[in-house]
């Protein structure tokens, strides 16, 4: 029953990882969708975060203006540290209680963290495996500003927000290069696989 944390600077390549190992079998828990759920409607983080950011990042329809809180605080170190005090601690408890479901559910399940701010958001030491999406910041940037739609300054941005590449290396026990062709990635997934999965 390993649990494996799968982590990467954004643009990084973490989510195709992901799909192959699913299709190889393991159980997937995506950081990113929890943060979704706990932003939502009438949740309480969604209250703290308009009680520190401001109403005006409350839609009409209640949910989360994203792009414009993302704005607020990439580029802003201080802030983001602040939304990161009100979001981590919902996230971290969500996910362990998806770990745990997992486990009771089949008690041989190779269970993926898919988190992107592993480094950041210091994310315990539970885990059997770390596993690191890497691909350098250049190809991050463009491949944020031709799949996303964003402006250079923009994609600077929200690389440069994040940890470096160096730091994510340095608590890696796989890293998997995700700069080249598709097929290389999942190539290199597929050989690690039986490591992984085995812990």
């Amino acid at each position: 029953m390993p649990l494996i944390a799968l982590t990467g600077g954004i643009a990084s390549g973490k989510s195709t990882i992901a799909r192959r190992l699913a299709e190889h079998g393991a159980v997937i828990v995506d950081a990113d969708a929890i943060v979704r759920e706990v932003q939502g409607p009438g949740m309480p983080v969604l209250d703290r975060i308009a009680a520190e950011f401001g109403d005006e990042l409350i839609l009409a329809d209640g949910t989360l203006d994203r792009g414009a809180l993302g704005a607020r605080v990439f580029g802003d170190a201080d802030a983001l540290a602040r939304l990161n005090e009100i979001v981590h601690p919902a996230v971290r408890e969500e996910s362990a209680r998806r770990f745990a479901a997992a486990f009771a559910s089949d008690a041989e399940a190779v269970v993926v963290y898919d988190v992107p701010l592993l480094v950041e958001a210091r994310v315990g030491d539970r885990w059997d495996v770390i596993v690191v999406a890497d691909s350098p910041a250049e190809i991050r940037e463009q491949r944020l500003i031709e799949l996303r739609g964003m402006s250079a300054d923009e994609a600077r941005a929200r690389v440069a927000s994040q940890v470096s590449d160096a730091a994510r290396r340095a608590v890696a026990d796989v890293v998997i290069d995700t700069s080249g062709p598709l097929a290389d990635t999942l190539r290199q997934v597929d050989e690690v696989w039986p490591r992984i999965s085995r812990v």
